[in-house]
């Protein structure tokens, strides 16, 4: 989505204490140990990236306005358009439909594409997001590293 205060204040994605998607990912068996915000450039070794849909620091998501999301989903197709990986992963359902101005988005693998680039939308892993538990998350995140091996 977008850096949290703490992610901007040390320059390391999901770098507030509590936040789980360190934990999840490696839940999920997309990396072989638990990894801490500040070995996030080790997630190149497992073949993954990571960036923001929108690049402004916000205290929470809700604080963007939907042109910056909009905008922020213009640029990251024009990366994922030069850089082709096979898949990008947006973390976060509102943050997607905002950013490609799909209302009806879910969970899940989606329909569209971006070249050959496939979409799938993850569970938002901040602490706000109570109704989805580590292990809902995990198994999600899980069902996308299944689809990508496949691939």
């Amino acid at each position: 989505m977008n850096p949290g205060l703490m992610t901007a204040a040390t320059g390391r994605h999901f770098a507030r204490p509590g936040n789980r998607f360190w934990p999840v990912l490696h839940l999920s068996g997309f990396t072989t140990r638990l990894l801490k915000p500040s070995e996030q450039r080790e997630l190149l070794s497992y073949g993954l990236g990571i960036t923001n849909v929108v690049a402004r620091a916000t205290a929470r998501a809700d604080e963007l306005s939907a042109e910056e999301y909009r905008e922020g989903g213009r640029l990251l197709a024009l990366k994922v358009a030069r850089l082709r990986p096979r898949w990008l992963a947006v973390v976060g359902v509102t943050a997607y439909r905002a950013a490609f101005d799909d209302r009806k988005a879910q969970v899940g693998p989606q329909e569209r594409t971006i070249g050959e680039t496939r979409l799938w939308v993850l569970p938002n892993p901040s602490g706000l997001n109570a109704h989805w538990t580590a292990q809902t998350m995990a198994a999600e995140f899980a069902r996308l590293r299944e689809a990508a091996g496949d691939a």
